[in-house]
């Protein structure tokens, strides 16, 4: 069992630290024993590697999946809460599965595609979604594709490569409203496959919790300050301009400045800790440290997501 989270998680994502080894997303709405990884293509599994959503936490199985509980390895675990169970929402052309935590800007949709090159997914949010995260669970070929408001509608970038952002039939020209998210007849089966389950997470910027944006690098060590109105615990980044990781960090595995270590969502290497690859944290933004081309090219685009440790 794992404690501490202070409320029971909805969506947990966790990665081996020091083993090369899947990232592994679990979430309330599909059933906490079904993964999908980020750095993968592979359909939803059921390998009972997360065993249980608790009030606290989560419990991961206690077979020693190497995923989630190798004997002796170290592990970070990243948890968000939405609405708990899920509920029909019918908002959009496309009925919809939803667990929405519309305080915190955060909701997880399940909804089957139809090929319809216009339709709408209901989300539960009472603003319109900066970033949607989307998986086809039953694909395995099908790459993750990740809306940002930051870049344009009908623009995608894939969670489990490099490549930069480019035009695609993932989403539609209106991508997301205060209710709903629009996606396009996809052909290549990632948003909108037809008789398919899809699975996603939008999110929204919430004042003193979260914010979804962009910067623009200046090639510098003494890179931008990114302003958010809060101390961030988390936060993950893509240039959009260029083919690099999808980088993560947080303040659990560095507590404190500068924060070097970094996980990518899109490889399942073990995390690397270079002060030369190093964000700070501080009391109200976060600023690049780093002349490295995944976070600070001269003139390049990034955008970002980062949450504050507790929306309480």
């Amino acid at each position: 069992a794992i404690t501490g989270t202070g409320f029971q998680p909805d969506l947990t994502w966790v990665k081996s630290r020091n083993i090369n080894y899947d990232h592994q997303l679990h979430d309330s709405v599909r059933g906490a024993g079904y993964g999908i990884m980020s750095n993968d293509t592979t359909a939803q599994f059921f390998y009972d590697t997360i065993t249980s959503f608790d009030s606290n936490g989560f419990t991961v199985d206690a077979n020693s999946y190497i995923g989630t509980n190798a004997s002796g390895q170290d592990f970070v675990a990243w948890s968000w809460k939405a609405g708990g169970a899920a509920v029909s929402n019918t908002d959009g052309t496309i009925t919809s599965q939803v667990s929405a935590n519309v305080d915190a800007g955060f909701s997880i949709v399940k909804y089957v595609g139809n090929s319809s090159a216009n339709g709408t997914v209901g989300t539960g949010l009472s603003s319109a979604a900066e970033i949607i995260i989307v998986k086809n669970i039953d694909n395995g070929s099908a790459l993750w594709s990740v809306y940002s408001s930051s870049v344009g509608a009908n623009q995608t970038a894939h969670l489990n490569t490099t490549a930069a952002y480019s035009s695609s039939g993932d989403w539609n020209s209106t991508t997301a409203t205060a209710s709903v998210f629009s996606i396009g007849s996809s052909a290549s089966g990632r948003t909108n496959s037809s008789g398919q389950n899809h699975i996603a997470y939008a999110f929204h910027s919430v004042d003193g919790y979260s914010k979804m944006g962009s910067y623009v690098g200046n090639g510098s060590a003494t890179g931008p300050i990114i302003t958010l109105g809060f101390e961030p615990a988390w936060v993950m980044i893509k240039s959009s301009s260029s083919a690099e990781p999808w980088v993560i960090f947080d303040s659990v595995r560095n507590t404190s400045n500068p924060r070097t270590c970094h996980l990518r969502a899109n490889n399942n290497i073990a995390e690397s800790c270079l002060a030369s690859e190093s964000v700070d944290f501080n009391a109200t933004n976060f600023q690049i440290k780093s002349s490295w081309a995944a976070l600070n090219t001269n003139g390049g685009t990034y955008i970002y997501m980062a949450f504050a440790a507790d929306p309480t």
